[in-house]
């Protein structure tokens, strides 16, 4: 298993911009065929080192991953999106 772990800081952190995002994350779910499981959460403590919304997605393999970094949902509407409203993003990915 892999998991894909995504944060995001946004140029507006508002409520509504972060949910908004974890609400598009969270679309993922059942509609990208290498996600075996998608979580995604806003903060709430808006401290300095704080990100504001973090994405974990759980995969079968590496080539899973890969296949997931080029699905046309993933790709055309999430990372679209993403690009126009981040700031900053970090991400790690891991086997299980």
């Amino acid at each position: 298993m892999v998991k894909h772990v995504l944060m995001i800081k946004l140029k507006d952190n508002s409520k509504e911009q972060c949910e908004k995002l974890r609400d598009l994350f969270m679309t993922m779910k059942g509609r990208v065929p290498q996600a075996l499981d998608v979580e995604a959460g806003a903060d709430f403590l808006h401290s300095e080192r704080s990100f504001d919304v973090c994405l974990t997605v759980t995969l079968e393999s590496p080539e899973a991953l890969e296949e997931y970094q080029k699905d046309p949902y993933h790709c055309n509407t999430v990372k679209t999106y993403v690009a126009t409203v981040r700031e900053k993003a970090v991400a790690v990915d891991y086997i299980v």
